[in-house]
């Protein structure tokens, strides 16, 4: 099987600093990284490294042909990762000594998608196949609409969070997965609990306290690994790639809820977000003492 990801790629630039900044205030970082990154390249990446086949399907603009070279190197298929007449999706990160981040997103190439390459990009795929999807490309509900009619299984990371959008994605949604907060705005915003949504399976990443899975009519949890954390950017996504992964692999629930606790947190203890992911190896290893 394959897991096709429509989604952003963006070139991070992160920056240390001892504290976020105020308002009106200036302050010296500490250092500074570039790096792959955006939310759709970071779950293909991640899904990628947990063993996945995995295709990538976006736009970046003539400044990002080292990102698509990047996601390339990691053997996912960029058949349909086009060039368009914008700037690369960029990101602006400030990560502070706790290892919290402030985020400012320029979408740029991420918004230019034309529904001739979503069609695209779900007709090179086979039924059963997932449409992985989350909120920073345009397009999305009809990416949904259009990979469910093709017989996909959808998977939607709803993030950042845009409540119309949400609503108009659920119709066509098997697997929907949110962080904590995410959960108590959509849940606010449709006025019934997510355990009533008439969605086939739920994901709820805790940050700290791990994660919790519905299925089926049943529900599990799974802890975090206490790890020292020196940057959190990413650290959902590789989540949901590791994850989404493990489950096209025939991975019971639990297990790919492990193996995607215990990639989550060897990828905070690295700077930056895609650059950061583990590898398989790195994973087991890992594992393997716990």
């Amino acid at each position: 099987m394959t897991i096709l990801c429509i989604g952003s790629v963006n070139i991070d630039n992160t920056h240390r600093v001892t504290t976020h900044p105020g308002p009106g205030e200036t302050v010296l970082d500490k250092g500074h990284l570039r790096g792959l990154g955006g939310k759709g390249a970071n779950m293909s990446l991640a899904a990628a490294a947990a063993g996945a086949r995995v295709a990538h399907a976006g736009a970046v603009g003539s400044d990002g042909d080292w990102c698509r070279n990047q996601i390339a190197d990691r053997d996912i298929d960029v058949s349909d990762l086009s060039t368009v007449d914008a700037a690369t999706g960029h990101a602006i990160i400030m990560v502070d000594d706790a290892a919290e981040n402030v985020i400012v997103v320029h979408s740029g190439a991420n918004m230019a998608l034309s529904q001739d390459l979503i069609d695209q990009a779900i007709s090179r795929r086979s039924p059963g196949d997932w449409l992985l999807l989350q909120n920073e490309t345009n397009l999305v509900p009809e990416a949904a609409a259009a990979g469910q009619a093709a017989g996909l299984k959808v998977a939607y990371a709803a993030a950042p969070f845009d409540a119309e959008a949400v609503a108009r994605v659920l119709p066509h949604t098997d697997l929907l997965a949110v962080n904590q907060i995410e959960a108590e705005q959509l849940s606010a915003h449709l006025g019934q609990s997510l355990d009533a949504l008439n969605v086939p399976a739920i994901l709820i990443t805790l940050g700290s306290e791990g994660a919790r899975y519905r299925a089926d009519g049943e529900e599990i949890q799974t802890p975090a690994f206490q790890v020292d954390a020196v940057d959190t950017t990413g650290a959902g996504d590789t989540f949901l790639g590791f994850f989404l992964a493990g489950i096209d692999l025939q991975q019971t629930p639990d297990k790919a809820l492990r193996r995607a606790a215990a990639a989550a947190a060897l990828q905070v203890t690295r700077p930056g977000a895609g650059d950061a992911i583990p590898s398989l190896e790195e994973l087991e290893a890992f594992l393997s003492g716990r």
